[in-house]
């Protein structure tokens, strides 16, 4: 669970402001999933509308500076306000934001931070953060979720669903052109262990591959989707050498709010929300 204590700190005393409307999102949610790497500089706080965002600076603010924190407001503009948040010392970035309610699935809550954005979520928002800028915490941040959440090539067959400009393809193309970092670029990180080089070039290559190899074999009309095994609970990757879908795993599409899989029943979100940590 890399984020800092003060981190922690912070995160839990706005636990009673987060809502599905309000949640936490980014690199400090994503690095909340065991066997996480690396520590995110900031908290950053996505909502559905721009409205929210001001609503949740103003209520996060008056919680901080009732428990002794100082504010200092960095950037404001509509649905976006970023600040610097300390006391005795120590400090965080944090962000508000709006971000598109477009969705895989509902946001979850976490025992920690209250409601946060789904793992598979988080995952999706990578890739294409990935595509759209060339940082190595964003490189070892997809590498990250191509191992421990799905595989990228499942990953970017989703991220078209959620950014119909791209193409599976056009979107691994860009993929490609990232990698190509130095130790240097890993040593401005806060990780709790140092990158292999070699190992995470060859992790990288083997991803890309196996990620064209996927997204030849699936069908065009189910571009944009993921697949979720009933039998096993969880999103899947189906073996690209398969000439159709194994039973019961089943195409889910994405939409605003998020949805779970139609074929969920009972409590279901609060088991996966569960079975992600």
């Amino acid at each position: 669970m890399p984020l800092t204590e003060f981190q922690i700190e912070v995160a839990s005393l706005l636990v009673c402001n987060r809502t599905p409307e309000s949640h936490l999102a980014g690199g400090a949610a994503l690095h909340l999933l065991p066997n996480s790497n690396r520590y995110s500089n900031d908290l950053d706080f996505f909502h559905d509308s721009v409205e929210r965002v001001a609503e949740a600076y103003l209520a996060d603010s008056a919680v901080l500076f009732k428990h002794g924190f100082e504010i200092v407001v960095a950037m404001t503009q509509p649905g976006y306000v970023r600040a610097s948040v300390s006391r005795v010392g120590l400090s965080t970035q944090l962000e508000w934001a709006h971000d598109s309610a477009w969705r895989f699935m509902p946001p979850i809550q976490h025992p920690a931070v209250g409601y946060q954005l789904h793992p598979i979520d988080l995952a999706v928002n990578k890739v294409l953060t990935l595509a759209g800028r060339d940082e190595a915490r964003d490189f070892l941040d997809v590498l990250f979720v191509h191992s421990e959440i799905l595989p990228l090539g499942a990953l970017v067959w989703a991220a078209v669903g959620k950014d119909p400009g791209f193409s599976p393809f056009s979107l691994l193309e860009l993929l490609r052109r990232r990698g190509k970092y130095r130790s240097e670029d890993f040593a401005r990180l806060h990780l709790k262990q140092e990158v292999n080089l070699q190992e995470t070039k060859s992790t990288w290559l083997s991803a890309l591959q196996d990620s064209s190899e996927f997204i030849s074999r699936r069908e065009p009309d189910q571009s944009g989707c993921l697949y979720y095994s009933v039998s096993e609970g969880r999103f899947v990757a189906p073996d690209s050498s398969a000439e159709s879908l194994p039973d019961g795993v089943l195409p889910h599409f994405g939409r605003p709010g998020g949805v779970l899989p139609t074929f969920f029943q009972g409590d279901a979100l609060a088991e996966l929300a569960r079975s992600a940590w």
